[in-house]
């Protein structure tokens, strides 16, 4: 599970910091946080990871605080999570996460991108159910024994636990997600970022030029706006 995550969420960054869009959509994140659970972090933990994972995408102090107040304003607007599957070419299961604030637009996006590309939208469940939702949590690797700390972890819910370039992983089962949170700030570990992930439960091997077809979708994907996150079962 590691590796193939770690690739993936490098090759993202990658693109996403290309297009300089990460801190349009941490903005966003904390507008929904903001609105459903109050602007104190301390007493709002999904504000709280968004602050974190902000911190590390190294967002401005001063942006995230703006932020956060533009969220408390009742006249701000607010977006909704949908999430859209479908089918790249080649038969590719693809999972699109967005937040929006206006689903007419972004469903005639998304699906314009599925269908220029040779694939098609399909309905809510078609695709979804390949995939198995994880939370991700990634850290400074510091003075931490690795086999120590999984045993730490293991009644918090740890199902995996890796090691990558001065990082640690550690996994969860999306239901585990605040119980993790919880074990790690009690031990002081400071989390650079938080989120969830969609691991395919079987992977699709493409050739050279198949893989270059979907990853020009799913770029095109990335540049609207609404999107935040995109899966897929691509080996």
């Amino acid at each position: 599970m590691g590796r193939a995550f770690e690739f993936r969420k490098e090759r993202k960054f990658k693109r996403w910091d290309k297009m300089s869009k990460v801190f349009t959509r941490l903005g966003k994140e904390i507008v929904m946080a903001v609105k459903s659970g109050g602007p104190d972090p301390a007493s709002n933990p999904r504000l709280r990871t968004i602050i974190q994972n902000a911190k590390g995408a190294q967002m401005p102090k001063d942006r995230i605080e703006a932020a956060i107040k533009r969220a408390s304003n009742k006249d701000e607007k607010d977006y909704e999570e949908v999430v859209y599957e479908g089918y790249g070419p080649f038969g590719i299961a693809v999972v699109v996460e967005t937040s929006t604030d206006n689903i007419n637009r972004t469903v005639a996006n998304v699906r314009s991108y599925f269908s220029k590309a040779g694939g098609s939208l399909g309905t809510s469940g078609s695709v979804v159910f390949m995939f198995d939702r994880k939370a991700v949590f990634r850290f400074a690797k510091g003075d931490f024994d690795l086999e120590e700390l999984e045993f730490e972890l293991i009644d918090s819910g740890l199902v995996d636990i890796d090691e990558n370039e001065g990082e640690i992983f550690v996994y969860t089962e999306f239901e585990d997600f605040g119980t993790m949170q919880k074990a790690l700030e009690e031990k002081n570990i400071e989390v650079i970022s938080a989120d969830f992930q969609r691991f395919p439960a079987t992977l699709t091997e493409l050739n050279e030029e198949q893989e270059e077809i979907i990853n020009k979708m799913i770029e095109k994907m990335e540049e609207d706006d609404d999107v935040n996150q995109i899966f897929t079962n691509m080996a």
